[in-house]
């Protein structure tokens, strides 16, 4: 807005110098680049901030020439996007602003991953606590080893490994609130050595790539389909006097005990 009020013309260069500088943070300049740092980091096998710089430079210039040929070749497409601040307002050309839309984009589904990322640590202990009472799994069958953090903080807040247990084995269990068709699924259970993988949903690629690694899994948007988790159990050994059935009242005894 600042340099369309003093009638600047924003070019690739001026775009490259203000937003994709390496004053900025390097998720701020993979963001403003069209990608996210994970993306960056998946594709590069790092996300140092010089890596981060060389390939938010190289998919921006991608990403203009891909708008530029867009707007070059649809003569009749028109959009123009006005931004206000207090009492100015400024109106970006197409090809301006398409850039800005795909930003924004990829910063909401930046903040929508992390979101979940966060909500998927907070509820992994009490999930597969729920899963191991509505079984009837002893405390001495599943274990739970907090990481990187004092034990004065809140346990929702710190990083947590769970682990059901079956004599001195110590299968660790992964929990992934993801959509369907989430490629990450079979590189997360290879990265942590996960036995069990429970997850909102899975697409059949996702089972047949855990299948395939011999990794227990449990899909809980199916119906009914946390109770694969007694499958778990038997595979695993893990002892187990309950048939998973419950109702509100079964429920409500077990997340006195858990919180």
């Amino acid at each position: 807005v600042d340099a369309k009020l003093k009638n600047e013309k924003i070019t690739t260069d001026w775009y490259k110098k203000e937003f994709l500088s390496s004053d900025l943070t390097s998720e701020e300049i993979a963001i403003n680049s069209g990608l996210n740092k994970k993306t960056i980091s998946n594709m590069y096998n790092s996300a140092t901030k010089e890596i981060v710089i060389e390939a938010s430079n190289a998919h921006y210039d991608q990403l203009y020439n891909a708008i530029s040929a867009l707007v070059d070749d649809e003569s009749d497409f028109s959009l123009t996007l006005t931004i206000k601040m207090k009492t100015v307002s400024v109106e970006l050309n197409i090809s301006e602003s398409l850039i800005v839309i795909n930003t924004l984009a990829v910063k909401r589904a930046a903040l929508r991953g992390g979101l979940w990322s966060t909500a998927g640590k907070r509820v992994e202990k009490p999930l597969m606590q729920t899963l191991c009472k509505l079984y009837g799994v002893t405390d001495s069958n599943y274990a739970v080893k907090l990481k990187g953090k004092s034990d004065d903080e809140s346990t929702f807040e710190r990083e947590i490994d769970f682990y059901l247990v079956e004599g001195t084995n110590n299968h660790k269990c992964e929990v992934k609130l993801m959509g369907k068709g989430n490629p990450e699924s079979a590189d997360a259970v290879i990265a942590r050595d996960s036995k069990v993988f429970v997850a909102d949903k899975l697409s059949e690629t996702n089972k047949n790539q855990l299948d395939s690694l011999n990794v227990n899994w449990v899909e809980l948007r199916n119906d009914n389909g946390y109770k694969k988790f007694s499958e778990v159990l038997t595979n695993l050994r893990i002892p187990f006097s309950l048939n998973g059935e419950y109702d509100d009242a079964k429920l409500e005894q077990i997340f006195k005990e858990i919180f």
